[in-house]
């Protein structure tokens, strides 16, 4: 890979990092589309809790299993602002490894060529497709 390819990779990491990590304590807090269209049919209070109406989020539950980054924070850390933006840090950086990886695991790769052993008669021979201009490239 040249150097311009990892100037984009690492550039586009520190800009999704950026955006996680600062940009996305500032996103709205209102309910998006899907908490908004299984919100409709009820009423809440000024705590944002269910107060009367039909609607799907009346089922609403605690996910089971829980863990670190739930519900766009960190699990025990008390200031929202650091929560969030950590959060959204260890998603990238883990979705940034994972990806990586995967990419890594699938590259293409050329054919590998094992040098001849010393002593056979290729060993002296220059490799036509270096020293032939006319040569067709292998690919």
């Amino acid at each position: 890979m040249n150097k311009r390819s990892w100037g984009f990779i690492v550039g586009g990491l520190l800009v999704a990092l950026l955006l996680a990590g600062v940009v996305s304590s500032f996103a709205s807090s209102h309910p998006d589309g899907l908490d908004s269209s299984l919100r409709g049919g009820c009423t809440f209070d000024a705590d944002d809790e269910i107060t009367g109406g039909s609607c799907p989020a009346q089922q609403e539950q605690e996910h089971e299993i829980g863990g670190p980054l739930a519900d766009y924070g960190i699990a025990g850390l008390d200031n929202d602002f650091l929560s969030t933006g950590l959060s959204g840090v260890l998603g990238v950086l883990l979705t940034f490894a994972v990806a990586g990886g995967a990419f890594w695991l699938v590259r293409r790769r050329g054919p590998e060529q094992t040098p001849p052993a010393a002593g056979s008669p290729e060993a002296g021979r220059p490799d036509p497709a270096v020293t032939d201009p006319t040569a067709t490239s292998r690919g």
